[in-house]
């Protein structure tokens, strides 16, 4: 069975160049033997959190929101492409993963951060780990981290340079424990039911 990966991307900006990692990652994960599927915040459009979807009746989630959730629910693990904005997580991504909880339950969770410059994005991954554990996944070790994202990949969007350099090193073992991960996930989900 080939791990079932949603990737989460959440820039809205005009000129997203983050973007090409999250393009890089679902290339990448299929060339394993993976199915990802790039979750786009912009393109799915939710709105600013209103009501959660586990909040409406059943049948009556907005079509967008109903469709998302059912991604989540049927997806093995989870991978979320964060920018930096002023040391913190980017907005729409943490709105469109406000809308849910208990459908991200008992999955693994990774996090590859981007910025502009040297850090890449690293403060905005050390504010996503916690709250994604307190939304219920296991958060993996590995990170990826690429600074200078500007120039990180070509006209094609293949890793270039010093930090496309970095990035392809360093994907084998993120890949790797995620993948050990949502083995095991999946391995206890059919042994024994969640306790919640």
């Amino acid at each position: 069975m080939s791990d079932r990966i949603l990737i989460f991307y959440g820039s809205y900006r005009s000129d997203r160049q983050g973007i090409k990692l999250a393009n890089y990652l679902v290339d990448a994960f299929a060339a394993r033997g993976a199915s990802p599927e790039l979750i786009d915040a912009k393109a799915v459009g939710l709105p600013m959190l209103d009501r959660m979807y586990r909040e409406y009746e059943p049948g009556t989630a907005p079509e967008a929101l109903e469709a998302l959730a059912q991604k989540i629910i049927a997806a093995d693990a989870f991978v979320f492409v964060t920018g930096e904005y002023n040391w913190g997580v980017q907005p729409g991504l943490k709105n469109l993963t406000d809308h849910f909880l208990p459908e991200w339950f008992w999955r693994p969770a990774a996090i590859a951060s981007y910025s502009a410059g040297r850090l890449a994005g690293v403060r905005a991954a050390s504010a996503w780990h916690p709250t994604l554990a307190e939304m219920g996944m296991v958060v993996i070790s590995s990170t990826l981290s690429v600074g200078g994202i500007g120039g990180a990949f070509d006209a094609q969007g293949a890793p270039q340079g010093d930090s496309g350099t970095a990035l392809t090193r360093a994907f084998p073992r993120f890949a790797d424990d995620l993948a050990w991960w949502t083995e095991a996930a999946r391995a206890q989900r059919a042994r024994l039911k969640p306790p919640y």
